[in-house]
């Protein structure tokens, strides 16, 4: 694909940034025009489904002169597009059906997971990756195990996504603008997940001043099945729209080079007395990718219940080392 040269205010040229989606299912197709309309850089949709990434992507482009966005969008299925990527995100792989657990979905995206990364760091073995498929700590492991990278260079999603969940139970409870609602979700991304209600707020108003310890807990406990939720309600698929925009917004982050702290599933190394296993936790995001590792001060409970947490994650990788496919 042919990187377009743009033009600032000061008539300087600079490369656009370019960014792959691998995947074009309703998450990979939701991140690409996301990523399109906020003009992050020029845009790589890539499936093994012929036809829908460039039909998709093609209605992408048709909708930018409505829009104002002014980059390129191209489906494809051959990597050699995906060349000299800035950052790719990784959405490829089985989405869950009702019944279906994260860790359903294991010995197919696995498989998924470790052959498109494998691809992408032959093109590209300078990006930054972010995984979103499920499930997540697997999956992300499986990418930094096959990609060699550096802890700074390969990042999950999920955090963002249940942190956004729970802010939204908590202002709908409340009847409050999402824009003063601050949520924090650590651990694993599945059932032992780790919501912060005292690092909640509203307004800068802890939620524990505004909400009964039961509302709390209902909240924490829905935000835990938030995606199980939607699975149910969906019947034949899973949520995109909110899996789109949070790996957006850790894109935008890093080739904005905004340095936000977002809670992302990171390979730890000692942070939290986790070693060598992603866990969520308030990162720094830059243009480097992971800049930094931000230790909380967490209670008795919390800390049991990150320690449950990554008990569930240590088992999944258990299963992915036993499949012997990154060795």
């Amino acid at each position: 694909m042919r990187l377009e040269e743009a033009v600032n205010s000061d008539n300087d040229y600079f490369p656009r940034k370019k960014l792959t989606v691998v995947g074009s299912g309703n998450v990979g197709a939701t991140a690409a025009f996301l990523a399109a309309y906020k003009q992050l850089g020029d845009v790589v949709l890539l499936d093994v489904m012929e036809g829908i990434p460039q039909g998709k992507a093609l209605d992408m482009h048709e909708a930018s002169p409505i829009l104002g966005y002014d980059v390129e969008v191209i489906g494809t299925q051959d990597y050699a597009d995906t060349a000299n990527s800035d950052l790719v995100i990784i959405t490829a792989g089985i989405a869950r059906k009702p019944g279906m657990s994260r860790d359903d979905l294991l010995a197919t995206n696995v498989k998924i997971v470790a052959e498109v990364t494998k691809n992408i760091v032959a093109h590209s073995p300078n990006c930054i990756i972010i995984v979103v498929t499920n499930p997540l700590d697997a999956m992300v492991y499986t990418a930094k195990q096959v990609s060699g990278f550096s802890r700074k260079r390969i990042i999950g999603m999920a955090g963002v996504l249940d942190s956004s969940r729970m802010r939204s139970f908590i202002a709908r409870k409340l009847d409050v603008s999402i824009s003063d609602v601050s949520a924090l979700v650590l651990g694993g991304h599945g059932d032992t997940m780790v919501p912060l209600p005292r690092y909640a707020t509203v307004g800068g108003v802890p939620i524990t001043e505004l909400l009964s310890a039961q509302d709390i807990e209902d909240i924490c406990q829905r935000t835990a099945q938030g995606g199980a939720e939607i699975v149910q309600l969906l019947k034949t698929g899973s949520a995109f729209y909110a899996p789109g925009a949070a790996v957006v917004q850790m894109a935008e982050a890093i080739l904005k080079d905004q340095n936000r702290t977002l809670p992302c599933a990171a390979w730890l190394e000692g942070e939290y007395g986790i070693s060598d296993y992603f866990m969520g936790v308030p990162c720094k995001l830059g243009g480097g990718g992971l800049e930094a590792v931000i230790e909380l001060d967490l209670n008795t409970d919390e800390k049991a219940a990150m320690q449950a947490s990554l008990e569930s994650v240590k088992t999944l990788v258990a299963q992915v080392d036993a499949m012997g496919l990154i060795g």
